[in-house]
């Protein structure tokens, strides 16, 4: 355990008679950006919240940095920093106020912090805005500077909870290209998103659904292990084409992705459902978004 940044066993969490959380185990290496991926309600939030010590835990182990959470909080939480999807910024404060204000939470004195603002400042190219009100930066200033807060006092690991959930593609890009960075320097990040396109820039990625980790590997071997062969149906009139296919007896699934439709032929069968449509069709590797559809319903039909 003290070789890996996170390791979570067994972590169960219910709020009443729901259970947010049921039974989730993975582990985050040293050095690896892991992904958390799932619908809303599917436990993400509530995990994450479990492993930095903010929620209790109604059962199983959390071990952060080497130290287990329940018996060492301040010391995990001085060793984190985390994100929540609506971070505290103080919208009458510039941004370098505001960063002085967190340092100063985190007792950080000004001879260590100036030259760590000063870096962040430049990889996330918010230099020319240190004076702007954070009440009047775009929704991705919002998010560079609320990450520039949480990594003030230099945690080992990072904790973020959809961090790019509304902003724009640009800004998200520029932002998973500051954690790539952080990530050379040697931190480990553990990272909720909705985006599957971000999913796939991670090391390994844990699907999450209604409360469990369906399903946990690289985005490589997620998409190549799927047992269902994968086509995309092009043409007009996809919606009937979907139809017509979901009645056939070698076809698992059919959803529209985009301009295409995605249809997962089961194992073993064949394109003669396929062939009858009388529309162009070929065979694709599946996306990660194709790979969580496939697995949701297999999900559902053992709970039938």
């Amino acid at each position: 355990m003290s070789d890996a940044a996170i390791v979570a066993r067994g972590l169960k969490r219910s709020f009443g008679a729901v259970e947010a959380v049921r039974g989730v185990d993975f582990t985050v290496a040293r050095g690896e950006v892991f992904g958390l991926v799932g619908p809303d309600g599917a436990g993400k939030t509530t995990t994450l919240r479990m492993l930095c010590g903010l929620l209790d835990a109604d059962a199983g182990d959390r071990v952060v940095c080497g130290l287990r959470v329940d018996e060492h909080h301040d010391a995990v939480r001085d060793r984190i920093g985390y994100m929540a999807q609506k971070f505290g910024l103080y919208a009458d404060l510039s941004v370098e106020e505001n960063m002085n204000f967190y340092a100063d939470l985190f007792g950080i004195a000004e001879t260590e912090c100036g030259p760590l603002k000063e870096r962040l400042l430049a990889m996330t190219r918010m230099t020319a805005f240190r004076e702007r009100p954070a009440g009047k930066l775009s929704g991705g200033m919002k998010q560079k500077l609320s990450l520039m807060c949480t990594l003030l006092h230099k945690p080992e690991v990072l904790i973020l909870d959809e961090p790019t959930n509304g902003v724009d593609p640009l800004s998200r890009r520029d932002f998973w290209l500051i954690l790539e960075e952080l990530v050379r320097d040697g931190m480990s990040v553990l990272v909720a998103t909705a985006y599957l396109d971000e999913a796939e820039r991670c090391h390994r990625v844990g699907m999450m659904h209604e409360g469990k980790l369906v399903l946990a590997d690289t985005p490589a071997a997620l998409r190549d292990g799927l047992p269902e062969a994968c086509y995309a149906v092009r043409g007009e009139n996809l919606r009937q084409a979907q139809a017509k296919l979901g009645q056939a007896a070698e076809v698992a699934e059919a959803e529209l992705s985009g301009a295409e439709l995605h249809v997962f032929v089961k194992p073993g069968a064949g394109t003669g459902a396929l062939e009858a449509l009388g529309q162009p069709f070929e065979r694709i590797r599946p996306s990660l978004e194709d790979v969580f559809i496939a697995e949701i319903r297999r999900q559902n039909l053992r709970a039938a």
